[in-house]
């Protein structure tokens, strides 16, 4: 049984902190909200009056914060847990924020011979709360041994994904891919029921086709990152495809930022030459755009 100290009760957090107080840990819990924290103290926490009273004495402090401003004040700030913690506490922060705040975080807890963890969270609130999260953790290999029981609390999977930092940069990885597949399914399902289609048969069909088996498993494996770029469907053809229902969309007046935009990428690709490859390839294109090696 260890002592841990939970620092923001929100919707991820405080299921996540009521499943270590379910593990048997005594968890001592903050968060601005005077309410969070008696919901959890009638479960069996302790209140505390500020993180740094939440971290006196923490072998653990995990945060699950909006923002680097507020785990950088929970740290630094006034009553911040950096004037309690020991060298002997580790931190592990779950909140999703800039990968160079977290950089900046750690990087002044090293100086002083503190340990971190950053271990932002795949999946969604009702994952918090059967304890079935996804972990993207950055830190060294004994940390995250030493943090592993505690997260299988919380989680079924946990990734290792590098150094300090290396877990915030995969979940804005991770985000930027989902948060934009979003839009795109929106524009696409509208577009569906603005042509007539029934919005079921639509996923039905979809889900037997590239569109919802998704390229990281679909194409992008068997062509483009395994070095093929030999068509099995043409950057000419997905131009031209795209460009269709392009058409469609501004007689239906149906949303398509994300269409736009990609048929441009198909443009760029075409003018450097990569039209009659795959159209993963556009990836390569990208790439280049970006100065990476190719």
């Amino acid at each position: 049984m260890s002592t841990v100290a939970f620092i923001g009760l929100g919707l991820m957090g405080e299921p996540m902190a009521r499943n270590l107080l379910k593990g048997g840990h005594i968890v001592r819990a903050f968060d601005v909200r005077t309410d969070a924290m008696t919901a959890l103290a009638n479960e069996g926490a302790v209140s505390a009056d500020s993180p740094a009273d939440a971290a006196a004495g923490a072998e653990y402090i995990f945060t699950m914060l909006p923002s680097g401003k507020e785990v950088n004040q929970a740290v630094f700030g006034e009553n911040g847990f950096a004037q309690s913690m020991n060298e002997n506490t580790l931190f592990i922060d779950t909140s999703t924020i800039l990968p160079a705040d977290t950089d900046e975080i750690s990087a002044k807890l090293a100086a002083n011979g503190r340990k971190m963890l950053d271990a932002p969270v795949g999946r969604l609130a009702q994952n918090a709360i059967e304890g079935t999260l996804l972990f993207m953790v950055g830190g060294s290999e004994s940390d995250l041994e030493n943090a592993r029981p505690l997260l299988n609390l919380l989680g079924d999977e946990i990734v290792h994904c590098g150094a300090v930092g290396m877990g915030a940069r995969m979940k804005i990885v991770n985000n930027y891919q989902s948060t934009a597949l979003n839009i795109l399914t929106a524009e696409t399902l509208t577009l569906a029921e603005a042509s007539g289609l029934d919005v079921k048969l639509a996923i039905k069909v979809m889900s037997e086709t590239t569109a919802g088996r998704g390229h990281m498993s679909a194409t992008y494996p068997k062509q483009v990152l395994s070095g093929n770029i030999e068509p099995g469907f043409m950057i000419d053809l997905a131009h031209k495809d795209l460009g269709l229902a392009l058409e469609t969309t501004a007689a239906l007046r149906t949303p398509a930022f994300l269409g736009a935009a990609a048929r441009q990428a198909y443009s760029i690709a075409q003018s450097k030459g990569q039209g009659r490859k795959d159209w993963t390839s556009v990836y390569i294109t990208l790439k280049q755009l970006a100065g990476l090696d190719t």
